[in-house]
This record gives C-alpha cells, sequence and structure tokens, in this order.
C-alpha cells in the first residue's frame, strides 16, 4: 500500500512540474513575441501594432526630466504615430531590436531587464549615413483574462549601444538579431519619442 501511494505521488509531482515547465515556455515565448511586434511595428511605421503589446491601463516612463509619465494604452499609441509620423515625414526608416538579459515570471505578472538598439536610416538620396543609439529597459507584463500577455509599465533610458552588442543570449529569453555595426554619426533623434 505504502509503495502505491510513493508511486502515486511521484507521478502526480512529475505531472505537476512538466506542467509547469510548460506554461513557463508558453508564458516565455509570448513574452518574447511583444518584441517581435515591437520590430514589426518600427519597420512598418505603424502605431497600430502597439493596441496588442500595451494594456489600456499600461503606463510609459520617459528617460527626460521633461516630460511627464503617460498612463493609458491610447496615450501611448498617440506618442508612437507622433513619432512615427516624424519619420515618415522625413522619408526616413527606423529599426528596433532588443536583447532581453533577465526575466522575472511570478503568477501573471513578469519583469524583463535588457537593451534595446534603434537604427534611424535616412532617405538615401540625401547622403547622410545611417545613425543608431541604444538603452536600457525594463517592462513589466501582465496576463489578463484573454491569456494573453500585455506590457503595462515601460520605461527605458540610455546606453552605449555596446552594452546591446556585447549582452549574452539566455536560454528562453529574447536575444535581437546582431545588427552590424556602424559608426555613429552627429545625425541624432534622442529627442524624439519614444526611444523604444
Amino acid at each position: 500500500m505504502l509503495k502505491k501511494v510513493a508511486t502515486a505521488f511521484t507521478l502526480f509531482s512529475l505531472l505537476y512540474f512538466s506542467a509547469i515547465t510548460t506554461a513557463t515556455a508558453d508564458d516565455n515565448q509570448a513574452l518574447n513575441q511583444v518584441y517581435s511586434q515591437f520590430s514589426q511595428a518600427f519597420n512598418e511605421l505603424d502605431a497600430s501594432r502597439m493596441v496588442s503589446i500595451y494594456s489600456e491601463d499600461a503606463c510609459y516612463i520617459p528617460e527626460s526630466q521633461g516630460e511627464e509619465i503617460t498612463i493609458g494604452r491610447d496615450n501611448i499609441v498617440a506618442l508612437y504615430e507622433n513619432f512615427f509620423g516624424k519619420i515618415k515625414h522625413k522619408n526616413a526608416k527606423i529599426e528596433v531590436d532588443f536583447r532581453v538579459i533577465e526575466r522575472n515570471i511570478e503568477g501573471r505578472s513578469a519583469t524583463d531587464i535588457g537593451y534595446y538598439l534603434i537604427r534611424f536610416h535616412p532617405p538615401i538620396d540625401n547622403g547622410e549615413p545611417s545613425s543608431e543609439f541604444a538603452g536600457k529597459f525594463v517592462g513589466v507584463s501582465k496576463k489578463k483574462q484573454d491569456g494573453k500577455w500585455y506590457l503595462t509599465v515601460d520605461t527605458n533610458n540610455r546606453a552605449e549601444a555596446s552594452f546591446y552588442f556585447n549582452a549574452k543570449p539566455s536560454p528562453n529569453l529574447y536575444y535581437g538579431r546582431q545588427f552590424p555595426s556602424i559608426i555613429q554619426n552627429s545625425l541624432s533623434i534622442q529627442d524624439e519619442k519614444p526611444q523604444h
């Protein structure tokens, strides 16, 4: 009898921890997808993609001392519309990618920490080279009733591009593609927000 109980307990434990591992793998994949969505939004200059990234009550905390915290998905999307509009007006292109170096998932809440790199491409016919800038970010996401993860807190500040390039991949965490290195020139969009 004791042997049957021990066997049943062992099977239950294996199934339980297997389910936890599967849930974590699925959660990691879903959270990683957010960074792909960011990259697509920047590539297409499409602020409407941000609707599926941010929660309705999300807040964006800019690095600048002169800017207030932006609260609410609609207001954050409006920031991106304004930002992407400036890039379109210049007939330019912009890319972003991320490298997550740490993730903490507790229940229905996840915190990501990492680096981002933004690359700005002016119109080809103006003869100016591409430029880049980078930063550090912290993002807090929550799993909502629909089972999807949404960004609820988004904050960042500037960092050397080398931090992005030198960040090492971690298992199950988003690791952006390797941008070819360029020399940063005087063209800068650092005053235009948001920075990721």
